[in-house]
């Protein structure tokens, strides 16, 4: 009798190699490693929220009001009495007619270019008188910075619209009279701004070493203390240009402002109040418009004012009164009177 077969022993196995086996799909993985962080790339561009949203539609509504020409379907001077008061949605007018028989979409574009001029010339214009009076009370002696704090408290302390109006009433009715009214309506809420902020670093050491180096007052201006100052007062300007197109529709709408039968959105309000009752989905596109045109440029600023981060820093030191510099608080009283740096929030 025999035992059983012995099993043959099994060759040991070859120890497997350190060295990492090249991946199968390594082209593939790496390209989509390389292409996970261009994902955030969109994020940061738009920002947090997507803050490049109202830049992105700021600049479409500047386009459209100089392509505006181009873009109305029809004259907006010319009407016909068989077409007026047509309701939305009537053929060959999406948006209907006035009561002269005028096509409501291309009066609405035209008068883009008007209702934005108004507001964004006087935001211009206030943003460079009202930096350079700022500065220079920020950086000015005693005497000059009082004579120049108490002037503003003066004009801070009526409500703007009131002094819009005060001022245009003393001019000729047009576009150039709202300018003007609201570049001295807007002009010390700027200037609030620019004080603020000269006068947080006018004692920085920077600014010393330059005195001492023979920097004059001028060259301290431009070279060292405007540079802080202007992007903050940039961003405050921007979500000034939202008022400033209300204002201007409403001077319009009170006949102070640009008269009809221009196509401007104030002027339309105007011409359209009696049809107000009887046909209002005609009357409300005007003044529609002004609110959607004001929401993106206080939306646009309050967007700068994030991604700079100078909500906290900067705008918060810029809530006080121009008054508060000294013993005096005449513009703390009326802060809500006007425009100031937390009315657009």
């Amino acid at each position: 009798m025999t035992g059983p077969r012995p099993v043959p022993a099994r060759a040991p196995r070859p120890a497997r190699s350190s060295r990492p086996r090249p991946s199968r799909s390594g082209p593939s993985r790496s390209r989509s490693a390389r292409s996970r962080p261009g994902r955030p790339r969109w994020r940061a561009v738009l920002g947090a929220g997507g803050r490049a949203l109202p830049a992105v539609l700021a600049v479409l509504l500047v386009l459209v009001a100089a392509a505006a020409p181009l873009l109305a379907p029809y004259d907006p001077a010319a009407g016909s009495l068989h077409e007026r008061l047509l309701d939305p949605g009537a053929p060959g007018h999406p948006l209907g007619t006035d009561g002269q028989g005028r096509d409501m979409l291309s009066r609405l574009l035209l008068g883009a270019r008007p209702s934005l001029a108004c507001g964004i010339a006087p935001v211009a214009v206030a943003t460079l008188a009202g930096t350079a009076l700022g500065v220079t009370a920020g950086l000015g002696g005693r005497v000059t910075e009082q004579v120049l704090l108490r002037a503003l408290d003066v004009l801070y302390a009526f409500p703007g619209i009131l002094l819009a109006i005060a001022v245009a009433t003393l001019l000729e009715a047009g576009a150039g009279t709202t300018v003007v009214a609201l570049s001295v309506v807007l002009t010390p809420a700027v200037a609030r701004v620019a004080f603020t902020e000269a006068r947080r670093i006018r004692s920085a050491e920077y600014l010393e070493a330059a005195r001492v180096s023979g920097a004059g007052p001028l060259v301290l201006a431009l070279r060292q203390v405007l540079p802080v100052v202007a992007p903050v007062v940039l961003v405050y300007s921007s979500s000034l240009v939202g008022l400033a197109v209300v204002y201007a529709a409403g001077l319009s709408l009170l006949g102070i402002g640009v008269a009809p039968p221009a196509a401007e959105w104030g002027a339309m309000l105007d011409e359209l109040r009696p049809s107000l009752l009887t046909h209002p989905w005609i009357a409300i596109q005007p003044a529609l418009t002004v609110l959607a045109a004001s929401v993106v440029f206080n939306t646009l600023g309050e967007a700068l004012r994030q991604r700079i981060g100078g909500d906290e820093s900067h705008s918060a030191g810029a809530t006080g009164a121009i008054g508060e510099s000294h013993d005096s608080g005449a513009g703390s009283s009326d802060r809500g009177r006007h425009p100031a740096p937390e009315a657009t929030r």
